[in-house]
Order: structure tokens, then sequence, then C-alpha cells
């Protein structure tokens, strides 16, 4: 099963929209905490979250929680800062997308811990950064179109 972590996403739309993402796909979803909003019932519906119970959902309690229990495992860390574009990387079926988040991406520290794990989307000079749930689905699906469309029709 295809992984998407999303390390302390700030905007409950963004994740919103993430989750809906992972139920159409069957990716499973990893929320690393701190989150930039709480997830109760009412956040959830006002960020078009109506797919929650349709996805596999994971929280972590902090990146370094996450990071131990997966450092042997396919990661795949996501930032404008890497060199290698995300498309000249094979994606096996147990492939981890991680994602920072919005504000300012992954901690430095991450980046360099796993500099050999590191990809970034092309897109054009002097730009930021694509929208978080853009980026995910971008990346879900070339991950997904390399194993060959696994379960979806």
């Amino acid at each position: 099963m295809l992984n998407i972590v999303l390390v302390e996403p700030e905007i409950p739309q963004n994740t919103g929209n993430i989750v809906r993402t992972c139920a159409c796909v069957g990716a499973r979803l990893h929320l690393v905490e701190p989150l930039g909003f709480r997830l109760t019932q009412k956040n959830l519906a006002r960020a078009g979250c109506d797919y929650w119970d349709e996805a596999d959902i994971v929280r972590w309690p902090c990146a370094d929680a996450f990071f131990e229990a997966h450092d042997v495992d396919e990661l795949h860390l996501f930032t404008g800062q890497a060199r290698r574009s995300f498309a000249e990387t094979a994606y096996g079926e147990e492939a981890y997308l991680v994602f920072g988040r919005e504000s300012r991406g992954l901690d430095l520290h991450l980046i360099e811990a796993h500099a050999s794990r590191c990809v970034r989307i092309p897109m054009r000079e002097g730009l930021r950064s694509l929208n978080l749930g853009n980026a995910v689905a971008v990346a879900a699906y070339e991950a997904l179109r390399q194993q060959g469309w696994p379960g979806l029709s």
C-alpha cells in the first residue's frame, strides 16, 4: 500500500483534500503532529473531510517517532531543496511519500538526515511551491502509475 505522510500540516482544507485523494487511490495517510488545527467533527466537516471514514489514517505524536519507526523503509521526502526530480525515482509498493507543512516545508535537519531520499517536483524558477494537496496528488499518481494502478479501475 502506498503511504502519504504529512509532517505537521497546517491547513485543514488541504488535509481534507489529501484525505479524499488517499481514500480514492487506496493510500494510507500518516498525520505527524503537531497539526495546525484540531481534529474535531466540526473542523473535519468544514475542511471537506467527508471521506474521512473511507481513508486509512495513522497519527504520529511527532516527526522523530515517525522517522524512528520507518527509517529502514522506502522514504521519499519531497522538498524544493532537492536536485533529483520525483519522476526520476522508482516507487515500490510500500513507498512513503513525505511532505512538510505548507508554510515552510520539511525541517532542514530532516532534509539533511535523509538527503539521498529527497526529491522535488519540477516547477518554474522563482515560485515557492505547489499547493500541498496538488503536490501529494501529483506524486501519488506517479507512484501508482509506475506500479500499474494497483486496485484502481
